[in-house]
């Protein structure tokens, strides 16, 4: 009658009287995947195969809660179990296995299409960096002409002045004058 809760709340208090039922713990785990509860009903399930490990039902059970966490490697090997314990069962072999497989093809699909297409997005952004050639000629010169002007700005002892107010004056210190602009009211730069 789809009342999860309280099939969840009376399997506790079956498992409180008798803890070692692994009936009882499958059963558990099947309502809590009812419920969406994957990591407990994971836990349910691996309970319900310690109980008994030879419980096809309990294998089958554990394979389909986790591939309800992704785990597909776990549940083809959890429903291979339940095939190797009960191998005329067709609801395994039919439905789940075949599922499970489906879903691995479809996963190594998909990782290998994210490594290729991370593959051409790292080949694009190495093509769209242009490549620098810092020794050209027209590097070269350019450095060449910025190196001669600093070293004529230099030679002048020119200061660019900004005061408080924020007037820029340039002046061109010269040998005779010895006098440097007061620094409280001006700021210094080159």
């Amino acid at each position: 009658n789809y009342r999860y809760r309280e099939a969840l709340i009376k399997w506790d208090e079956a498992l409180q009287l008798t803890p070692e039922d692994a009936t009882l713990y499958e059963m558990k785990s099947q309502v809590l995947m009812s419920l969406h509860e994957m990591f407990p009903a994971v836990h349910a399930a691996e309970m319900a195969v310690q109980r008994n490990p030879r419980s096809w039902d309990a294998w089958q059970t554990l394979g389909r809660a986790q591939l309800g966490l992704g785990e597909i490697a776990l549940a083809i090997r959890s429903f291979q179990v339940s095939l190797h314990i009960f191998p005329m069962n067709p609801e395994v072999w039919k439905e789940d296995l075949s599922w499970a497989r489906k879903l691995q093809v479809q996963q190594k699909a998909t990782e290998t299409e994210s490594v290729q297409a991370l593959a051409r997005g790292e080949e694009l952004v190495q093509e769209s960096i242009p490549d620098y050639d810092f020794e050209s000629d027209e590097i070269v010169a350019v450095c060449a002409a910025i190196a001669e002007k600093e070293k004529a700005l230099s030679a002048a002892k020119t200061m660019v002045i900004v005061s408080a107010s924020g007037t820029v004056e340039t002046v061109t210190e010269q040998d005779n004058c010895p006098a440097t602009p007061d620094e409280t009211l001006f700021i210094r730069a080159r």
